[in-house]
């Protein structure tokens, strides 16, 4: 054994020798390798240190040049509503992608419904600072075991963080990001704003963000109604959306539910008993919940015309979808659904291809109080399409005549009339008075009668169309950048018969400022706009309107226009309420057949327009086959429309129309004259200038109009059909 020992030590002497002295001298490599040991040691701590310290250092670097949003700047698509002038009906929903949001304050977020969403995502909310270690640990051991209902690591602000600062992909530097965030927002941001901004944004399914959204897709109520057991179910579902919807996955939905309950108790939230008592409730079927349905029916098309007007007010595509705006109408839910009734009681008995528009204007304000440009909530808007309005454009050449001092019981002649370009025009089936007033003219609707009073105008066409714009028809329409006019040039002769497009809107507009007296109002559709956190963005602000003609001037055309209705098919409004109307006709090229067909009027409360045609632009037929006048379907729904609107309100009465007064000075009388002749009067007025006097002037004076002298009368050059005619070569007469 020793000399195994002593070989031992001398075999390691040796070697011990031999290797110090390749390396030139052991003794000192021996110290040299103590040496190293002394100073290997604390290098790997050091080296530890330097691998935590870096990480923290960098944390603190990060925490200190991070900014962290104040609260309410950090913005979330959301949706906004557009509502009926009482403020409650909801019209409509403008959506944006990714959008299905409205945003509500934490305080009408039931406590229980707060408390479930804790429990299932974050039970340490209100103790950690924008991160929890425990929440981490019950993760991984999740992870580990299998249990996907024990949930992931991130807290609730962690959650809010990556969903509005830091995104969502799979990274490091993206996790860096979002603890950092988190820990400041948690010590700058008070838990409840961070819970309130939190429950406004996460994804809930079914297209839903945020609790309200949430709700009214799993049970369509707001999120204010929401129990423990419908809030569990919600609060479930923020952890895979798309998998635990119960409709689809009762099996597991339900045990997430039962482990939201479990948490409400252990944070005592609910009781035992209390959680024992809990029943899982029944979710809607999706199908029946569409988050991006924004309008149905006619609501489509008012919702397009707000948001256009919205934009004349200064408020941005942006607002629209960020600020959860509330959007208060005009639309008044008694014209509008006597509108949308009127209509759906009639067209079932109208051929296939019959179109309708409706259009109410309150005259006292401008407000649009109906609005009916279709059925299809995404289809082509006929009240706000340009379309020849017939016969109804007469009245703006009595209004012109008023203002000249042409009175209404001036007398013409209704015999043919020849135009500039030598044909004639006669009235519907040849029908004459033979010579007979302005308004007997007006309610038979004569068409010769109208182009001879034109012809008196001091600027002939051009007054028609001046007097038009002034009291309501628009300049220009979607596809016409000019209206009433040749490329800018004097309107044809064929403009009083209503030859040019003008709108349905633009027509109960018109209406409108006559039965004010003269005074017009902007129509707007907009009443007030507010953002979700109730700040007002606009307000209409009532005005005084502009006078466009004198008190007289439009009592005189709206009682030329009384006795249509009853002479129109007998269309007196219920109970004698009195009431100014006009019916229109417009033929359909060369083929005796009519394509459009209007009836436009007015009580002192509200003005309509109503005009049908065809969706393809071919024979307006009635229900019978026949050709369609105003005083048919448009003069029914005008009365339907304005009968059921006005149901319960006083009887008002239009300003009494009084004579026109002239001053001696200027009063002529001229005998001779001739329906032939240039001027189509039977007699010659001389007045004080454009404008008609005011009311209280001296009564009118009107001669004897004397017997017309006899007269050849030409003969009327053949027609295709002998109650229509054509004013100029491709431009056709319009009739009724």
């Amino acid at each position: 054994m020793a000399d195994h020992s002593a070989e031992h030590s001398t075999n390691s002497t040796s070697a011990s020798s031999a290797k110090g002295t390749t390396r030139s001298g052991g003794a000192r490599r021996l110290k040299k390798a103590e040496g190293e040991k002394s100073w290997v040691k604390p290098t790997i701590w050091g080296t530890l240190a330097a691998v935590i310290a870096a990480p923290l250092v960098a944390f603190m670097v990060a925490y200190i040049v991070v900014d962290v949003p104040r609260p309410g700047e950090l913005v979330s698509k959301q949706v906004s509503q557009i509502f009926a002038s009482d403020g409650t009906t909801e019209l409509a929903r403008v959506v944006p992608a990714e959008g299905n949001r409205v945003e509500v304050p934490l305080e009408t977020v039931p406590e229980v419904t707060r408390n479930a969403v804790l429990a299932a995502e974050d039970r340490e909310f209100y103790e950690n600072n924008g991160f929890s270690f425990t929440g981490f640990a019950r993760a991984a051991i999740g992870q580990i075991t299998g249990n996907t209902s024990a949930g992931g690591g991130s807290t609730i602000t962690q959650q809010y963080v990556k969903n509005m600062l830091v995104g969502n992909d799979y990274s490091y530097i993206r996790k860096a990001k979002e603890l950092v965030y988190s820990v400041k927002m948690a010590n700058e941001w008070d838990k409840d704003t961070v819970l309130e901004s939190y429950l406004n944004t996460i994804y809930f399914g079914r297209n839903a963000y945020g609790i309200d959204a949430a709700a009214r897709a799993y049970f369509g109520i707001g999120a204010s109604e929401l129990n423990a057991a419908q809030s569990a179910v919600l609060a479930a579902s923020i952890q895979r959306p798309s998998q635990l919807d119960p409709w689809t996955n009762r099996a597991e939905a339900e045990d997430r539910w039962n482990y939201v309950l479990d948490g409400m108790v252990s944070i005592g939230a609910l009781t035992e008993e209390e959680r024992a008592a809990q029943v899982y409730p029944e979710v809607q079927d999706p199908a029946l919940y569409s988050a991006y349905t924004e309008a149905t029916g006619p609501n489509g098309l008012i919702k397009n015309q707000v948001i256009a007007e919205l934009g004349t007010l200064g408020i941005t595509e942006e607002d629209l979808q960020t600020l959860g705006l509330r959007i208060t109408t005009t639309i008044d839910t008694k014209v509008q659904n006597a509108t949308v009734d009127a209509v759906d009681a009639q067209m079932p008995q109208q051929q296939e291809n019959v179109r309708v528009a409706a259009v109410t204007v309150d005259p006292n304000t401008g407000a649009v109080r109906g609005y009916y440009g279709g059925a299809d909530a995404a289809g082509y808007d006929y009240a706000n399409a340009g379309i020849p309005t017939g016969s109804t454009f007469k009245i703006f050449a009595v209004a012109a005549a008023l203002q000249q001092g042409i009175p209404t019981s001036a007398y013409y002649s209704s015999e043919p009339f020849q135009l500039s370009n030598g044909e004639y025009v006669e009235s519907v089936n040849g029908a004459s008075c033979g010579t007979c007033s302005m308004k007997e003219a007006l309610m038979k609707s004569y068409n010769p009668t109208f182009l001879r009073v034109q012809e008196d105008l001091e600027n002939g066409t051009q007054d028609t169309a001046d007097m038009a714009h002034a009291l309501g028809i628009a300049r220009s329409i979607p596809g016409e950048a000019q209206t009433l006019t040749e490329g800018g040039a004097q309107p044809y002769e064929g403009i009083v018969l209503g030859q040019y497009n003008s709108r349905p809107i633009d027509m109960a507009h018109a209406v409108a400022t006559l039965a004010n007296d003269g005074v017009w109002h902007e129509t707007y559709f907009v009443e007030r706009v507010q953002t979700a956190s109730g700040e007002t963005l606009y307000e209409h602000q009532p005005s005084e309107g502009e006078r466009r003609v004198s008190v007289n001037v439009a009592a005189n055309t709206i009682d030329a226009m009384m006795p249509i209705a009853a002479w129109s098919g007998g269309n007196t409004l219920a109970g004698g309420r009195v009431s100014a109307s006009k019916t229109g006709t417009v033929q359909l090229g060369d083929t005796g057949m009519n394509r459009d067909a209007w009836m436009v009027g007015a009580t002192p409360q509200l003005a309509t327009a109503v005009w049908a045609g065809t969706s393809d632009n071919t024979a307006l037929l009635n229900s019978w086959g026949g050709s369609m006048y105003g005083a048919g379907l448009p003069a029914t729904l005008w009365k339907s429309i304005l009968d059921a609107s006005l149901e319960g309100q006083e009887f008002q009465t239009f300003t009494p129309a009084e004579p026109l007064g002239y001053e001696s000075s200027n009063y002529q009388y001229t005998p001779s004259w001739s329906p032939w002749s240039g001027s189509g009067r039977g007699n010659s007025w001389g007045t004080s200038g454009n404008t008609a006097t005011e009311q209280n002037a001296p009564a009118e004076v009107v001669p004897e109009v004397p017997a017309a002298p006899a007269v050849e009368v030409p003969v009327v050059p053949a027609a295709p059909e002998p109650e229509y005619i054509e004013i100029l070569p491709g431009v056709t007469v319009p009739i009724g």
